[in-house]
């Protein structure tokens, strides 16, 4: 978005931009506006370009997802611009194939960690000072 008006009045321009623009900086298209100081708020977007924009990877802002929300935009390409949601379908853990305990896991990772110092003594880089 993008803010033109005047002094204490300020009038909104939905754009799409380069999220490295500032935020009155230069604009790729324009695809709506937003008015809060009418009654009821003037919310006018293009829907048609919304999801043009949308289907090529562009991330609406949260003020743009409130907008799109409150113009009853949330088709398919508006639903892939939010965060994915958990697979419902996944089985959950169970409790019997829960990993061992943190005791039994950092005994198990020292007594390897100490076989593979004493069998790796080839693999393992030589100290410069020490002679060969």
């Amino acid at each position: 978005m993008t803010r033109v008006g005047g002094k204490k009045n300020p009038i909104w321009r939905v754009i799409v931009a380069d999220q490295r623009s500032p935020r009155d900086g230069r604009a790729i298209e324009t695809i709506g506006r937003y008015n809060a100081q009418t009654d009821p708020s003037e919310i006018v977007l293009d829907e048609e370009r919304l999801n043009h924009w949308l289907a090529r990877g562009a991330q609406p802002t949260n003020t743009v997802r409130k907008l799109m929300r409150a113009q009853g935009i949330g088709t398919a390409a508006g639903a892939s611009a939010t965060a994915p949601a958990a697979d419902a379908s996944a089985p959950a853990p169970d409790a019997a194939e829960a990993p061992e305990s943190a005791a039994e896991a950092s005994a198990a990772d020292a007594d390897t960690s100490a076989a593979d110092a004493s069998a790796g003594d080839a693999s393992a880089p030589k100290d410069a000072g020490t002679p060969a």
